[in-house]
């Protein structure tokens, strides 16, 4: 099996949590909220270029905000601030650019954390429900968050964000988010598989909102392909979304919840499926 986009995921996976840490330590300040040793001022990581979290960060003076912590803010203050729309526009377009749950597969460190949990699971021979939730239940969990948000006047989400129990956590020794983390990782030893990403994180419910946009999607070649499902198998969004292009339906895959993470792509034996700029005038 071909491990193409795997490798370059990982790296990109790795890189991103690096990106976020390296301005604490040129700094000279410490992960995890441990403090700087000696007692010699150190400068302040926000007078770098780049500083922040996966929540907000400022990159060359420009303010960038997690899309769906915005609209909590929106519907929690009653407040349409131009910086937070700007901040949050920038990030989502970035991401609708190239199918906008990419972020999902390409920078999330909860699914780093998780597909290393399931290969664990696999290797101690631990079964688990295929699919333990629909797919559109993370729509759902994004509603009640943004209603819980209006009716407290505040956004709830981030106390309990097990991507901020990663992120921040690494970055600032932040404890919110942690029995979240802590319930997923044992969820998907022991209940579901990515029961997390395919069926509950309004993050990703989000981008699956915006993930139809993009012109790089999952293409198929009919004549290559042989039905043998290993893509599905392999898929770390949701197998279903690509029946229309294995049953010949579609010549690419549509569905908003694709991460664009090539793991089907490096998945197939026979080199059918790639991801590429759909041709115009193809099936679907």
């Amino acid at each position: 099996m071909r491990r193409r986009w795997g490798i370059a995921r990982r790296a990109v996976q790795v890189a991103a949590l690096a990106l976020f840490a390296t301005p604490l330590l040129l700094s000279g300040w410490a992960l995890f909220g441990l403090s700087a040793k000696g007692e010699a001022p150190v400068p302040t990581p926000a007078d770098l270029p780049f500083y922040g979290s996966l929540s907000a960060s400022s990159l060359a003076g420009f303010s960038l905000y997690d899309p769906f912590a915005v609209l909590e803010l929106v519907v929690a203050s009653r407040t349409l601030e131009p910086a937070w729309l700007v901040g949050g526009g920038i990030v989502l377009g970035f991401y609708a650019c190239v199918g906008a749950r990419a972020f999902c597969g390409w920078v999330c460190p909860v699914n780093l954390l998780l597909e290393g949990v399931g290969w664990l699971r696999t290797r101690l021979g631990l079964p688990v429900a295929g699919r333990a939730l629909p797919r559109r239940t993370k729509l759902a969990v994004a509603g009640a968050f943004l209603l819980l948000a209006a009716f407290a006047a505040r956004p709830l989400f981030e106390g309990v964000s097990p991507i901020a129990a990663l992120n921040r956590g690494m970055l600032f020794g932040s404890l919110a988010g942690t029995l979240t983390l802590v319930a997923l990782v044992l969820t998907e030893f022991f209940c579901g598989h990515r029961v997390w990403c395919r069926s509950l994180c309004p993050v990703g419910a989000l981008y699956e909102a915006a993930g139809r946009l993009g012109p790089l999607k999952v293409r198929i070649d009919p004549a290559a392909c042989t039905q043998c499902q290993r893509c599905k198998e392999a898929c770390l969004a949701e197998p279903e979304i690509l029946d229309p292009v294995i049953e010949g339906r579609s010549g690419h895959v549509r569905a908003g919840d694709c991460m664009r993470c090539g793991a089907c792509v490096d998945a197939c034996p026979h080199g059918a499926l790639r991801i590429a700029v759909p041709r115009r005038g193809r099936q679907g």
